[in-house]
């Protein structure tokens, strides 16, 4: 059965009529990369064992609880084939947002959690509890609720909230100061994106 962001994101794709194929795994958020009709498609993926894709986003990772990022572990695909990173891979990038919030002003964006970017290549993942700031690996904590941390979910009482966490596969490393902005950081990001995959959680806040 597939996850309901297997689902979103296969849906957004069609819709867009997007070049880029994405595969679907049994579990796990993936995403794509670009290749030829009839080759092999490299796939850029991701999971979890704090909370599986699509579901329930457990407390602790919550603002109304310990706050802690979840742990997620990189993968790629060729096929269906495991497969390594491809050298042109530089750094990685999460943008974690609540996509059912209204933005400011009444406006068609949403609210932006949290941000890190410049994740060493080398990294074969995101830790549990991952800190605040910069970071010794060269990883910087950019815009979001609190700028330069982690902010997890923390929807209002009723029903649940949808939260994605996109990952993106970059070919450099990003030239940007922790106080750069949402919109800076995106258009810094394009036209350098190998891969990107995504993970979606169920936030229910406590009534």
């Amino acid at each position: 059965m597939k996850s309901f962001g297997q689902i979103l994101f296969t849906g957004v794709v069609a819709l867009s009529c997007a070049a880029i194929a994405l595969a679907q795994p049994p579990a796990g958020g993936r995403g794509g990369s670009g290749a030829g009709r009839g080759a092999p498609r490299l796939t850029f993926w991701v999971t979890s064992t704090s909370f599986p894709d699509g579901g329930e986003i457990p407390m602790t990772y919550s603002g109304r609880g310990d706050n802690k990022s979840p742990a997620f572990e990189f993968h790629w695909d060729l096929g269906t084939n495991p497969t390594t990173m491809p050298d042109t891979v530089k750094t990685y990038a999460v943008v974690l947002h609540d996509i059912q919030n209204v933005g400011a002003r009444n406006s068609t964006s949403d609210t932006l959690h949290w941000t890190a970017f410049n994740i060493p290549a080398s990294a074969k993942g995101i830790p549990e509890g991952i800190a605040n700031g910069d970071l010794p690996d060269g990883t910087r904590n950019g815009p979001g609720v609190r700028p330069g941390q982690f902010f997890g979910p923390g929807a209002p009482a009723g029903p649940a909230h949808h939260y994605v966490f996109e990952f993106y596969a970059l070919d450099t490393k990003l030239d940007l100061p922790a106080t750069t902005t949402r919109d800076e950081l995106m258009k810094a990001m394009d036209g350098h994106v190998v891969g990107k995959a995504a993970y979606f959680g169920r936030f229910p806040s406590p009534q």
